[in-house]
């Protein structure tokens, strides 16, 4: 099936700049609940689809419709019980944990490793730790969008995206949607999941 991969480095910059605002959305998403703020943006913005009549038009128009149908209140009800619970959460949103069942393990170290040889490193008043999927996709918004060509260019995109989201993104996905209680991170799984597949896509065209 043709998944109409996204063509990276489009000479007008709009490819990117959708693809930086995607990532900044989803990354917003996985960490915290919406607020009334961004709903009301969902209910009254065009929200036209990243690529009329591409792979992600339809999982976007979900992603519209379940933030358009949620309140603050059942948004943040969802999230806890998906993301927050007692002792443990029902789903993890790390790297480590879906890639070798604890936390803070190898994973982790290897992250924070490449991520200091980009220059970058963790804020101390973050409540998550670096290998958590909203931090890796402010990564990859930064390497799409940021002033610094040195880092900031496909080939540091590929690198992370590679080592950093495709090797474990589908599973936090997956655990997602099989989840009970999901109903609006259900539409977010679904969309991060075609997204995550159109990216990976991008980046084989670029390897081929």
């Amino acid at each position: 099936m043709d998944t109409q991969p996204i063509v990276f480095g489009h000479t007008d910059g709009s490819e990117e700049i959708a693809r930086a605002e995607l990532y900044g959305l989803l990354a917003q998403l996985w960490l915290a609940p919406p607020d009334e703020a961004l709903l009301q943006q969902f209910r009254v913005a065009v929200t036209e689809a990243p690529q009329s009549g591409g792979w992600l038009e339809a999982p976007w128009h979900e992603l519209v419709a379940a933030l358009r149908k949620t309140t603050a209140q059942e948004a943040a009800a969802e999230f806890a019980a998906l993301f927050q619970g007692v002792g443990k959460p029902e789903v993890f949103a790390h790297a480590s944990y879906h890639l070798t069942g604890f936390m803070n393990e190898k994973p982790l170290a290897t992250l924070r490793s490449d991520l200091a040889a980009l220059g970058l490193s963790r804020d101390e008043q973050s409540l998550e730790t670096e290998d958590h999927v909203s931090y890796l996709f402010e990564v990859m918004r930064y390497l799409i969008a940021g002033d610094d060509v040195a880092v900031c260019n496909l080939e540091q995109q590929r690198r992370f995206f590679r080592a950093h989201l495709q090797t474990w993104v589908e599973a936090l996905c997956a655990a997602t949607l099989a989840h009970p209680r999901a109903d609006t991170w259900r539409a977010v799984a679904a969309f991060t999941r075609e997204f995550m597949l159109v990216e990976t896509q991008g980046f084989d065209l670029l390897e081929a």
